[in-house]
């Protein structure tokens, strides 16, 4: 592959970029050394190979990232992908936390990222649970038995916004939040609102 070409969008990321500012350049040289496109999608540096997404890079507090987003499907030979949270079914990390620990792994990280291309060339997809498959948390369960129009409302959301409430109230550790979310959460779900709608 030829290296792709840089986007503008992606360079005014960089410009503001902080703490990873290094890091980050040197992952998307990385990248795009392995030819994908470059975009910026969830406010993050975004590469796709014909309009599927195969890696992103972002940053948190104590780390910065490439986040593969088929990262499941892949062979993962050095134990180097992590899953972000157990919620999280598809995508894998690769974490970093310094610019040399990078630098160190470049050709394992071409490796990688070659390899999440022939997963996205094959048309391979992870499978996915079902919504019926997640734990309804029990405050939720019990406010949906207690009120038919909010059962009947919940029952109408795509899966999607299902999940985006189950997992929403379920990662809440105190059941006292757990209720205030759900509470929170009823005037939405009544609406036909999803949690970020």
């Amino acid at each position: 592959m030829t290296k792709a070409a840089t986007n503008p969008k992606v360079d005014a990321f960089m410009a503001r970029a902080g703490q990873w500012r290094e890091e980050f350049e040197k992952l998307r040289t990385i990248v795009l050394d392995c030819g994908l496109n470059e975009g910026l999608k969830w406010g993050q540096p975004c590469y796709d190979l014909d309009g599927g997404n195969v890696v992103l890079i972002h940053g948190f507090k104590a780390y910065c990232a490439l986040l593969f987003m088929k990262g499941a499907l892949m062979k993962d030979p050095a134990g180097i992908l992590i899953q972000q949270t157990q919620n999280v079914q598809s995508a894998r990390q690769i974490r970093f936390t310094g610019l040399q620990q990078i630098g160190g792994m470049e050709n394992m990280l071409k490796a990688y990222i070659h390899e999440a291309v022939d997963i996205e060339k094959s048309g391979a997809k992870p499978q996915m649970k079902k919504t019926a498959q997640f734990t309804v948390p029990e405050e939720l369960q019990t406010r949906l038995d207690n009120d038919a129009a909010l059962k009947t409302a919940f029952a109408a959301l795509t899966p999607g916004r299902q999940r985006g409430y189950l997992l929403h109230v379920s990662s809440a550790k105190q059941a006292k939040t757990r209720e205030a979310r759900v509470l929170a959460a009823v005037p939405r779900i009544l609406d036909g609102k999803g949690l970020d709608d």
